[in-house]
């Protein structure tokens, strides 16, 4: 079954990216969640249509978050967080953690668009994220996990 996704899906595609998905998971979830329309030719049409006018304004968007990429990676980023015996975190630090930083450094990131490599961080150390600004840019950031003075 083709659709024409309507926005973001994680582990399919992006928003008016046409994908093939099976005929249940179109049928009983994407489509009835509003995430995906039928790819008939008439919509392929308007979806043509839609990409080749918003060209131009893709490409602005894109010069924008290469910049804030470029700002990123210059970026020192440093997480303070309580520690227990040795250095095992009470807790731990994940996307949401790395989103409160960069907010206060200045750049307003949502927090489904930051991977932390390995999942959850458990321990002290230094840790890397992807942080994903747009389809066609993402950029590495490092940061380092340290422990909250006493």
């Amino acid at each position: 079954m083709e659709l024409i996704l309507k926005q973001d899906v994680e582990n399919l595609g992006f928003k008016d990216d046409i994908v093939t998905v099976k005929n249940g998971y179109g049928r009983n979830f994407l489509i009835p969640q509003g995430q995906a329309v039928m790819a008939t030719p008439s919509a392929k049409k308007v979806l043509a249509e839609t990409l080749k006018q918003r060209a131009y304004k893709e490409k602005t968007i894109i010069e924008a978050a290469q910049k804030t990429a470029a700002a990123l990676a210059e970026l020192e980023v440093k997480i303070t967080s309580k520690v227990g015996s040795g250095d095992k975190l009470f807790g731990s630090v994940n996307n949401i953690d790395v989103a409160d930083v960069l907010q206060k450094a200045g750049h307003q990131v949502e927090k489904k668009y930051i991977n932390v490599i390995g999942g959850n961080v458990k321990r002290l150390g230094k840790y890397n994220a992807v942080i994903r600004l747009h389809r066609e840019v993402s950029v590495d950031l490092p940061f380092e996990v340290v422990a909250e003075k006493k």
